[in-house]
Parts: structure tokens; sequence; C-alpha cells
């Protein structure tokens, strides 16, 4: 008692002094701006009159390496502070334009918003978010996993090998991380803890087969990551098939042979609850309505006969059909996938837009040949740059969103790859000038799978975390994704390796 009344003062005293402080921020923040709205309304914020001081240009004189820290140390701070990156991006790129550059600067943001607004190929992401919502409302989810889960359940493992098949499955309808990882995890991760599963397994091939849907076709991100390297979506999207199926397998192949070597960690469905096969042959009625929808729409894409934007069009009516096919289609349904629609693609066009402005600033002011200068700089061989440039973007990945990562990171490496020569490894074929570009697309999408499993704040980890019973740690969620991250981490390795893992497909098609 009488130490907790001897520190109570000292205390007090330390609230007190920041609360002043706090206090005379914000009235030195206030001072400042008004200041500097009398000289935007009163005077030429460019022009050497000014109202008591000016800040506009009063960086102009920093190069690009202070400017460099000055920019990027602030965009950690604001995110720090909980602030959202698609508007924190967006003012911090405008402030700085006010700070170092001049009035003929300020062009750059429109200049870097409007071609954004009239490319055609965006349109194809909420069309596909659509899609995806409408697919989800109509109850296939559940309905896909409890035919690969009767299929499967006889095995060991049988469950957690399911799991993975359906998320490969549905990656391949909708594209959407989120969904596929709370709704699996409500689906089958009570069906797995039920049969005693160990707790590293269930979780792990959960979030491990929802992160499959920003690699597998129809990925947003691919999208997007096509507009921002001028690269066609179509190329993207076969290069990563190959890469897709081949991280499903290795997440197959651990998980089976795991439950081979120590049953007890996935235990078989008993005899008893197993079906025939002709049980089994009918329950894959329901699932022909949308196979048919998923391979009507990647068909008109890899064969070029309709555009992105048209084939996430018929994708969109599609799912509403096979919604009203199902039984589940509604007006309150429709109205709530709008809604959701509505919602994701104004969260990516904002942070598109922001970051655009901020790269597109830091870029004019020479930050790209400061970056590339700096990395190429280092002495490392080709494969050593690429390594490091894996390393940055994983670091990143923990922090920031795939939308961020991509708008922030990729229009300043794409470049730096660009100017390497990739003789192979071991061996290896190499990898001609032709497909650098697609080859390092379907690298950073095999990353950003790996960014949503990474330890501190891979979203993955939250979403399941989200659907969990009490008794599961963040601990054991943490230490469930660390198996299926080294899976990744081989699975990225071997298409650095061997490229054609990425490129044979498109070449084969596209020539």
């Amino acid at each position: 008692m009488s130490s907790d009344i001897a520190t109570a003062p000292g205390s007090n005293l330390w609230g007190k002094l920041g609360t002043w402080l706090m206090i005379l921020g914000t009235a030195a923040l206030a001072f400042v701006l008004c200041v500097e709205l009398i000289n935007i309304l009163f005077y030429d914020p460019f022009s050497d009159e000014k109202f008591l001081f000016k800040l506009a240009g009063s960086l102009s004189d920093v190069q690009i390496g202070p400017l460099t820290y000055l920019m990027f140390g602030s965009l950690a701070v604001a995110l720090m502070m909980g602030l959202p990156l698609a508007f924190v991006t967006g003012g911090l790129g405008v402030m700085f334009i006010y700070l170092v550059g001049d009035s003929l600067m300020l062009n750059i943001v429109p200049s870097r918003i409007f071609p954004m607004m009239t490319n055609s190929d965006l349109a194809a992401i909420p069309l596909f978010i659509f899609m995806a919502s409408m697919l989800e409302r109509a109850g296939l989810i559940e309905e896909m996993f409890s035919v690969v889960y009767k299929w499967m359940g006889g095995l060991s493992g049988g469950l957690a090998t399911a799991t993975i098949l359906a998320s490969t499955i549905l990656a391949a309808m909708v594209g959407v991380i989120g969904a596929a990882v709370v709704t699996m995890g409500i689906i089958a991760l009570p069906a797995m803890l039920k049969r005693g599963y160990d707790h590293k397994i269930a979780l792990g091939s959960i979030m491990a087969g929802g992160t499959l849907g920003i690699l597998i076709p129809p990925s947003i991100l691919a999208i997007l990551y096509a507009v921002v390297a001028q690269q066609s979506v179509g190329e993207l999207y076969l290069g990563s098939v190959l890469p897709g199926l081949l991280l499903s397998g290795l997440y197959i192949t651990y998980v089976l042979v795991r439950s081979w070597l120590n049953p007890k960690l996935g235990p078989p469905v008993p005899v008893e609850e197993r079906i025939s096969l002709k049980e089994k042959l009918i329950l894959l009625r329901g699932l022909i309505a949308p196979l048919i929808l998923v391979g009507l729409v990647l068909g008109l894409l890899f064969g070029g006969i309709a555009t992105p934007v048209e084939a996430a069009g018929i994708g969109s009516f599609g799912a509403i059909v096979v919604a009203l096919m199902h039984g589940k289609f509604s007006i309150s349904g429709l109205r709530e996938a709008s809604v959701t629609t509505a919602k994701a693609s104004a969260m990516v066009l904002w942070i598109m837009f922001g970051a655009s402005v901020f790269v597109g600033f830091y870029i004019l002011q020479g930050g790209q040949q400061f970056v590339t200068d700096a990395i190429l700089g280092t002495g490392l061989s080709a494969y050593g740059i690429l390594f490091l440039l894996m390393v940055l973007l994983v670091i990143l990945g923990m922090f920031l969103d795939w939308v961020g990562i991509l708008l922030l990171a990729v229009p300043i490496f794409i470049p730096i790859v660009e100017a390497l020569e990739f003789p192979g490894l071991m061996g290896f074929p190499p990898v001609s000038g032709e497909d650098v570009v697609l080859w390092f697309g379907v690298l950073y999408l095999v990353n950003m799978q790996m960014s949503f499993l990474s330890p501190p704040f891979g979203y993955a980890l939250f979403y399941i975390r989200g659907v969990c019973p009490p008794e599961i740690s963040m601990g054991t969620i943490f230490k469930s994704s660390l198996v299926f991250l080294a899976i990744q981490a081989f699975g990225l390795f071997m298409c650095i390796l061997i490229p054609g893992i990425v490129t044979w497909l498109p070449n084969q098609v596209y020539g």
C-alpha cells in the first residue's frame, strides 16, 4: 500500500507531462496548418511570397538518399499508428510533392491515376470478386468439401488432404484469400478436431490450402501485377497454373506421409461412416455446374477467345445461374454479394491510386536509379540479387497487405530484374529475356502466398484465429504455419531452379 502511495505522485506527474506535450504538439501542428492554409488561399505557395513562413518546396534540396529514409520512414510510422494504407500512401505522396516539388510536379497526381481509371483490365477485379461472393453464398464451398471429404476420408490424413484439394478447387473458383481460409476453417476445422487430428496439421492445411487463391487463376493479384508490369493477364495466369498445382501437391504429400508414418496425427474416418463408390460418384453431380463454370471461364481466357473482363463477366453471370440451379439464389444474397464486391473493389482501387502517386513521385525524384544502384552495387550475382528481392518481399509481407506491396515494390523491382541475366542453376536452362517479367511475376505471387503465412502478421494467421476454438493458442497457429511456410519456400526454390515450371505452359499456348 505504502509503495503504491509513494509512486502515485510520480506517475501522475508523468501523465500530466504527457498530456501537456500532446496538447502543445497538437497546437503547433494546428498553427503550421493554419499558416500553410493562408499561404495556399492568399499567396502562390510556390513563389517567394509568404505569410510568416512556408513549407512548400522546403525539402527541394534534399538528396534522394535522405529523401528515401524520410518517405519510407514516414510510411512505416503512419502504418504502425494503424492508419489505413490506402490514404497513408496517397496522403504522404501529395505531402512530399508539396514539400519537395513545385507547381508543375502536382500534375503527377492526375497523370498517375487517370491511366488506371481507364485501364479496362481492372474491370475484371470487381467481376471476379462478385463471382466469388455469389458462389460462396450459393453454399458451394460446403458442398464441395463434403464431396471431397467423403471421397478422401478413408485415408490417414484424408480430411486434411480433402481440405487442401477442396481449397485448390476453390482457388480456381474465387481467387479471394480471406473467404477461403475463413470458410474452410468453419467447415473443415471442427471435422478434423472431432476426429482427433493434430492441431498443427489441421490448421496448417487450412491456411496453406486457403492461400492458393493468390496464385491459382483467376487470382485478383495476378491481374494487378499484369497491369503494373504491362504483362499479359492470360500468360501470367497460365504461368501460375503449374506452380499452384505443384504447391498443392507438396502440401498433400507432406500430410499423407506424416499421417502414414504416424496415423495418430490424422486418423481416418471409421469404416462404418464410409460410403460406396457408387454413392461417391452420385455426390459428384453437385460439383458439375461449378466446375463447368470454372472450366469455361479459364478456357475462354487461356484460349484467347475472351479478354479477362469478358471472361469475368461470363463468370459473374454463370455464378448467378449456378446459385439458381442449387436453389440458393435470393435478392438479399445478390445485394450482399454486390455490397461485398463494392467494398473490396473500392479498397483495392484506393490503395492503387494512393500507392501509385507515392511511388510515381519517388521514381520521378530518382528513387528507381537509387535503389537499382544500391542493389546492383552489392556485387551479388543475378541469383543473389533475386534472393535479396525475395527476402525483401517476405519481410514486407509480414507488415503490409499484398496490394500495397505490389504497388510499392514491384514497379521498383521489375527494372532491376530486367537488367539482369539468369543463365540457369545446376545445369538447368536459363530464363530467356522475354520471359523474365513473367517468371518474376509468378515468383512474386508464390512469395505473396508465403507472406500470408509469415508470423507475426500474416493475414491467414488471423483469419484462422477468428474461427478457432479458444483452447487453440496463437502460438499453436504460428507453429502450424512454419512447416507449410518451409514447403512454400521449397516450391519457390523449385520455380527458380527450373524456370520451365513457370514458362513452359505460356510458351506452349502463346508461343
